[in-house]
């Protein structure tokens, strides 16, 4: 064989390596609204930057007849390329080789993908579209995966880690997703869970579609485990782009600044009337947001799920920050277990990778009942506490409404080393609201009144009182609680100028092996 044979060789194998699982099998990807494990990395890196390593590896297997069934590359694509001219590494599951499953090949080809990342500070991206473990491989296959769990574990915290769910993702490979930093689902055509329908049926009766069980949907709203769900997979990808546009490569560098053409000075007049005069009325935090940010540029997280409270990424002046705010136009934006935990996340992803936090108040306490104290209400609420007690990148915390209660310390007080702690006029910062506080404190002269006019006047008189006396943010101001009382208007300025002030800060934890979060 001379030289151009070798060459033709090559060319051979590399065109029977891209085909995957072949043509029959493409198309059937096709047919189901999916693309293929390439098709995915073309579509979401820079054009012509991707570098693939493995092509030519497959499988060891000799049990069941697996020797005579091989595919090139094993069912996983794996490389590394650009997103934005900035390096990313990436593997891609493919559907089309032995459904995706997962051998001890397959996950040595992604191993070597997660410590490259490591050893470069670049983020890892993995998209997921697999039948779970290769059954033929037994105990093999499960070592794998764990060896895969141990690199996300290591690297959590270090670099950046997405998982996009383009497919099925059931049993030991849902938990490569679930310790990564954010997650994104469809919402046709994937689906995550420990044990299927059939299962679920076997051991507790339970009849439940897929959908139901583990579909986007259902983790993107009511477990939570789904960070983004997008209509298709085109979309997830795009937002994956703009998802990284946030963050910094790793934990040593810090998030990308853009040129900004928004003026600093912006004023807002909106917002010195945003706030209703009735304090039980609601209004839309990310009306507040979209006015104070960059370009009204806001990226949510978790959208669907604890709606009670928002979280996101936005930028001040061309410099990224994760935002944390109450929203007063679901549950009154009380803080409750599942507002807790979302919370608690965003703001330790956002000091693991040096991004500021900007925190907007407007909390009227804890969910009360039996249903939040028997499900942890304590330790869940806790865990915001920890979070933002931890946190030692910029942050900076505006009140704009109600402060009330073990719910002001949760959201970024002074005490919590809040860097600037900024309050609207409006603000009303006290341990409870005025009527609460008149039935606490006139308790006993409330039961002795008989007519129930006197009754109403004495504790109208009494609310009044109270709420001159904290129903404001002045008392708070004058212990220097809160930094400055600002005008509404003036909001998107004074963040700006507060982060600027806070660019070169220099705070260290306690030495210590790590924390112990009340998990």
């Amino acid at each position: 064989m001379n030289n151009q044979d070798k060459i033709n060789k090559l060319i051979e194998l590399r065109a029977e390596a891209k085909l995957g699982g072949g043509l029959n099998r493409i198309e059937a990807q096709h047919n189901k609204g999916k693309f293929t494990a390439r098709e995915r990395i073309e579509f979401l890196l820079d054009e012509g930057s991707f570098e693939e390593f493995d092509m030519f590896v497959s499988h060891r297997c000799t049990n069941f007849g697996l020797e005579n069934n091989k595919f090139l590359g094993d069912g996983v694509v794996t490389g590394h390329g650009t997103i934005d001219g900035r390096v990313v590494y990436i593997f891609s599951q493919d559907f089309t080789i032995f459904g995706g499953s997962l051998s001890e090949t397959f996950a040595m080809k992604i191993c070597k993908i997660m410590d490259m990342a490591m050893k470069n500070g670049a983020p890892v991206i993995g998209i997921n579209d697999s039948g779970g473990a290769r059954i033929q491989e037994g105990v093999n296959s499960l070592a794998g995966y764990a060896e895969i769990f141990e690199r996300n574990i290591l690297a959590s915290g270090v670099i950046p880690q997405i998982s996009a769910i383009f497919g099925p993702c059931a049993g030991g490979a849902v938990y490569s997703p679930a310790l990564t930093d954010f997650i994104m689902m469809t919402e046709k055509n994937s689906y995550m869970f420990v044990t299927g329908p059939k299962v679920v049926k076997t051991v507790t009766g339970e009849d439940i579609s897929i959908e139901d069980l583990g579909g986007g949907k259902i983790h993107a709203s009511k477990s939570g485990v789904a960070h983004f769900l997008v209509e298709e997979e085109q979309e997830g990808l795009m937002l994956i782009r703009k998802l990284l546009s946030y963050l910094p490569q790793n934990n040593l560098e810090d998030p990308p600044i853009n040129e900004c053409s928004d003026p600093i000075e912006r004023k807002e007049e909106e917002l010195n009337q945003i706030i209703p005069e009735n304090p039980n009325q609601p209004y839309d935090i990310k009306d507040v947001i979209h006015l104070i940010v960059d370009y009204g540029e806001f990226l949510e997280i978790h959208r669907n799920y604890a709606k009670n409270i928002i979280v996101g990424f936005a930028r001040f002046d061309g410099q990224p920050v994760g935002i944390v705010a109450n929203q007063p136009n679901y549950l009154a934006g009380v803080l409750d277990i599942d507002a807790s935990k979302k919370a608690a996340r965003f703001v330790r992803f956002c000091d693991s990778f040096n991004i500021p936090i900007v925190t907007l108040v407007d909390v009227p306490g804890f969910l009360p009942g039996s249903k939040q104290e028997y499900g942890g209400i304590i330790t869940h609420g806790a865990k915001l506490m920890f979070a933002y007690g931890e946190a030692t990148v910029p942050k900076i915390t505006v009140t704009l409404r109600k402060s009330y209660g073990g719910a002001h310390d949760v959201m970024s007080c002074k005490q919590l080393r809040g860097d600037l702690n900024y309050a609207w006029p409006t603000a009303e910062i006290a341990v409870m609201g005025a009527a609460g506080a008149v039935e606490v404190l006139y308790g006993k002269k409330l039961s002795k009144f008989e007519d129930p006019e006197d009754r109403k006047k004495f504790q109208q008189e009494h609310e009044e009182d109270y709420k001159n006396a904290f129903a404001n943010p002045y008392q708070a101001a004058s212990l220097g609680y809160i930094d400055d009382i600002i005008e509404p208007m003036n909001t998107r300025f004074r963040i700006i100028r507060g982060l600027q002030s806070l660019s070169t800060k220099k705070l260290v934890n306690p030495p210590k092996k790590h924390s112990n979060i009340p998990l």
